[in-house]
């Protein structure tokens, strides 16, 4: 029913469990997980969860927390990785001005890096963007990369709008079910179905009325509900629609 865009359980808040877990997912109704990289060692183990998990595929990529560990080396060790079968994306990448936990100068540079190597291995992105809407949006405009996901979409609609005809989808996880969610409403509200993606983030970003926990897929459904009532659809309906989406995006 469910395809999981974004996911980490490679993260160590899944060590007690991770396996017991993972192995409950299809029974709960979760048919594909997207387990994200945020650095070399995160990206290889994503390509081993999808390796043991029929239906877990892999994305490869650096996060901006991570630019200063990057080198040209590193370009090419995600170069062969992306080479995988199971591995469907180039992300996450993107720009964080949130915590400046890396140089922003070096954030922009391997980010137009990275953008340049999903260009040459034909695969879409997986966007990550805080505090730096603008300046991310401008960065991939700038680029030939026509294809992927904007992660947790925190922006205005008309972004999301400008976004969605450059050929993007918005990646929708569990902040939608908050109180204080207006513009991420109205975002849901504005945009086509057709071109949204469900996440979790898991293990962050846990939607009401599991906000503070321990996030993971099974939550999806309370994302999925929220976006029904948006749009006045059923959720079967929502679920189907991005499902179909994620699949467009990543097969």
């Amino acid at each position: 029913m469910y395809f999981e865009s974004h996911a980490h359980y490679d993260d160590k808040r899944f060590q007690e469990d991770r396996e017991k877990l993972i192995e409950l997912l299809p029974s709960c109704g979760i048919d594909y997980v997207v387990n994200v990289g945020c650095d070399e060692k995160s990206s290889k183990t994503s390509i081993r969860l999808a390796e043991k998990y029929d239906f877990f595929y892999a994305a490869v990529g650096v996060h901006p927390h991570s630019a200063e560990e990057m080198s040209s080396q590193t370009i090419e060790e995600l170069r062969r990785l992306s080479a995988h079968p199971k591995v469907v994306a180039i992300g996450e990448i993107g720009l964080d001005f949130y915590y400046d936990f890396s140089p922003r100068e070096l954030q922009r540079f391997w980010f137009r890096q990275q953008l340049r190597l999903a260009e040459s291995v034909n695969k879409p992105v997986i966007i990550h963007s805080r505090d730096a809407a603008q300046e991310t949006f401008d960065i991939i405009q700038s680029s030939n990369v026509r294809t992927g996901v904007i992660h947790c979409y925190s922006g205005s609609w008309q972004m999301a709008e400008d976004y969605v005809k450059m050929g993007f989808y918005i990646g929708i996880g569990g902040v939608i079910t908050f109180s204080n969610a207006k513009k991420l409403v109205e975002v849901v509200d504005r945009i086509p179905l057709e071109k949204i993606l469900i996440e979790t983030d898991s293990p962050y970003l846990a939607p009401n009325p599991n906000r503070g926990k321990r996030n993971d897929s099974r939550n999806l459904e309370f994302v999925v509900k929220k976006i029904a009532e948006i749009k006045n659809l059923t959720p079967e309906y929502v679920a189907k629609v991005t499902s179909d989406n994620a699949k467009s995006l990543f097969f």
